[in-house]
C-alpha cells in the first residue's frame, strides 16, 4: 500500500486531527482561543474586572425584563475566549449599609434591609408603594443583597483606579442609574454610579459621566445637579410624555443660575426613534471630544447601557454591536483613568454579545466574530452564534432623527460648553455641595425651576394653538 493511500485511508474514517481533537479539555480550548485571537495582557495599562457569581442568582421575577441572567451569560463568553487572561480579576465584597447612606438617605437603606417580598409596602395616604418599590421595582428575596453587590462591585472598581492599580475598571453589573437618594426607581434601587463617583472625588478633580443608555441617566444627573466637579452627558431617546422617565432635554442643562456651580454641566443628547449606527457614531465623537477637550476630566465614568441596541425588548434604535462598542472605543482613545459600567439591556443575548465585545476592546484584543463552541449555554443564542448579530433587521424602527436635528443637537451641546470658563480649580477635600447639608434646599430649588419650565412651555403651546 503506497503512503498516499494510508493518509487517506486514515482520514477517511474520520480520526480527531491536531486542533480539532474533540478529547481537549476546557482549559486547552480557552487556550487555544487565547493563542488564536492574541489576547495577552496590555501593555502600558492595566485592566480590572470585577464580578461576583452570586449576583447572577437574583430573580426579579417570571415577567419581569430585568433577567441577571444576562451577567452569566457575558461572563462566559470573556472566560470562552481567554479574556480573564489578559485582566486582574477581582470578587469584590457587597457594600455596607454605611457605604450605601453617603447617597441614599437612612430611612430608604433600612427598608431595603428589612422587607421581604410578603411585606405589604403600599401606602394608602400617599397612593402608591413605599419608596416608589412596586411593579417596576419589586421587592423579591435576596433585594438588599443584590443592591449591596451591584454596588460592592462599582465601589471596588472606582478604588482600584483611585489607588493606581487599574487604568480601566469594569463591572457589567453595575450602572443602574434611575436610582434616587430616597427611592427606587426604573429595575434601580441603589445608584451604585453615583456611589463610585463620590469615591473617585476624593482622588480626582473632575469626573466626566457619560452614559449611551438607551433611557436618560436622570438619577445621575439629579444628584450632581449643582456641582461643576461631574460633567453629565446621556445619549438617550427623548419624549417627556412618553418615555421613561421624561426626562433630559436639550435644554435640561443644570441650574437655571448661571452663578450656580453647576449650570451647564448636566448635558443632554435627545434622540428619537430609529438611530443607526453611522449616525450614533458620529453623533457620539462631534459631542464627546469638545466636552472632554472643553471639561479636562481627570476620569471618565462610561454607562454602557445596552438596551441602546436594535431589537431590545424596551429600546427603540437600530444600532448594532461594532457602532455601541465604537463608543467605548472612542472614550479609551482619550487615555484617561475609565469605570466602564453596564446598565439597561433587556434581550440577553444581544446584551451578552455587546459587554464581552466591549471587554475585548478595553484589553485591546481583536477576537473572531464566531462564539468559541464551548461557550457554555451556547444553544440559548439560537442560529446567532456570532458576536456580531445583524439588530438592525429584525424590529427595525422608523429613523426620525435626520441630518438637520443630529446637527442641532451638536450645536447646542457646544453652545452650553461656551459657558464653561475652563476647568474648575477646587480643593481636594471639599465634597461637591449637594452632596452635603445644602441637599434638601438645593432638590427645592431644581423641582421649583423645572415646574417654572413647564409652565413656561404650557404658556407657549397655547399661545400656538391661539395663533
Amino acid at each position: 500500500m503506497t503512503r498516499q493511500s494510508v493518509v487517506q485511508n486514515y482520514n477517511n474514517y474520520n480520526h480527531p486531527q491536531p486542533g480539532n481533537t474533540s478529547t481537549l479539555t476546557v482549559d486547552e480550548k480557552i487556550r487555544r482561543e487565547v493563542w488564536e485571537n492574541g489576547i495577552q495582557r496590555p501593555k502600558g495599562y492595566t485592566v480590572s474586572y470585577h464580578a461576583n457569581p452570586e449576583m447572577e442568582k437574583m430573580h426579579f421575577g417570571p415577567k419581569h425584563p430585568m433577567k441577571p441572567w444576562r451577567l452569566t451569560l457575558t461572563n462566559k463568553i470573556v472566560l470562552a475566549y481567554g479574556m480573564h487572561e489578559a485582566m486582574d480579576l477581582y470578587i469584590p465584597r457587597a457594600a455596607t449599609s454605611q457605604e450605601l447612606k453617603d447617597f441614599h438617605r437612612e430611612d430608604y437603606i433600612e427598608f431595603l434591609e428589612r422587607v421581604t417580598p410578603i411585606d405589604n409596602t403600599w401606602d394608602p395616604e400617599s397612593g402608591q408603594y413605599l419608596f416608589n418599590t412596586g411593579d417596576d421595582c419589586p421587592i423579591f428575596d435576596g433585594l438588599y443583597r443584590y443592591c449591596s453587590l451591584y454596588a460592592g462591585a462599582s465601589l471596588d472598581a472606582a478604588r482600584k483606579l483611585t489607588n493606581l492599580q487599574s487604568d480601566i475598571a469594569i463591572n457589567w453589573s453595575g450602572g443602574l442609574h434611575h436610582a434616587k437618594k430616597t427611592e427606587a426607581s426604573g429595575f434601580c434601587y441603589i445608584n451604585d454610579i453615583v456611589l463610585a463617583i463620590l469615591q473617585l472625588l476624593l482622588h480626582h478633580p473632575r469626573v466626566l459621566y457619560i452614559d449611551i443608555d438607551v433611557h436618560h441617566g436622570d438619577g445621575v444627573e439629579q444628584a450632581f445637579w449643582s456641582t461643576d466637579r461631574v460633567m453629565t452627558l446621556s445619549f438617550h431617546k427623548y419624549n417627556r410624555a412618553e418615555f421613561f422617565p421624561g426626562t433630559g432635554a436639550l435644554d435640561d442643562t443644570g441650574p437655571l443660575r448661571n452663578d450656580s456651580p453647576g449650570a451647564h454641566h448636566s448635558l443632554n443628547v435627545p434622540l428619537h426613534d430609529g438611530i443607526e449606527d453611522d449616525q450614533y457614531i458620529k453623533l457620539f465623537q462631534d459631542v464627546v471630544w469638545p466636552c472632554v477637550h472643553n471639561y479636562q476630566p481627570t476620569v471618565i465614568v462610561l454607562q454602557c447601557g445596552a438596551d441602546s441596541l436594535g431589537g431590545d425588548r424596551l429600546g427603540c434604535f437600530n444600532v448594532n454591536i461594532k457602532a455601541h462598542g465604537a463608543c467605548v472605543g472612542f472614550v479609551k482613545k482619550f487615555g484617561l483613568p475609565m469605570l466602564v459600567l453596564g446598565g439597561g439591556g433587556y434581550t440577553a443575548r444581544n446584551v451578552a454579545k455587546a459587554w464581552a465585545y466591549e471587554t475585548s476592546l478595553c484589553i485591546g484584543a481583536e477576537v473572531h466574530p464566531h462564539l468559541p463552541a464551548h461557550t457554555p449555554y451556547l444553544e440559548h443564542f439560537g442560529n446567532e452564534k456570532t458576536l456580531f448579530p445583524k439588530l438592525d433587521s429584525t424590529n427595525r424602527y422608523e429613523n426620525k432623527n435626520n441630518r438637520v436635528y443630529l446637527e442641532s443637537v451638536v450645536m447646542g451641546i457646544k453652545e452650553q460648553l461656551r459657558y464653561l470658563q475652563g476647568s474648575p480649580s477646587v480643593q481636594m477635600q471639599h465634597i461637591p455641595p449637594d452632596l452635603g447639608g445644602l441637599r434638601d434646599e438645593l432638590e427645592r430649588e431644581m423641582f421649583d425651576e423645572r415646574v417654572e419650565r413647564e409652565e413656561r412651555e404650557q404658556s407657549r403651546k397655547k399661545k400656538e394653538r391661539k395663533g
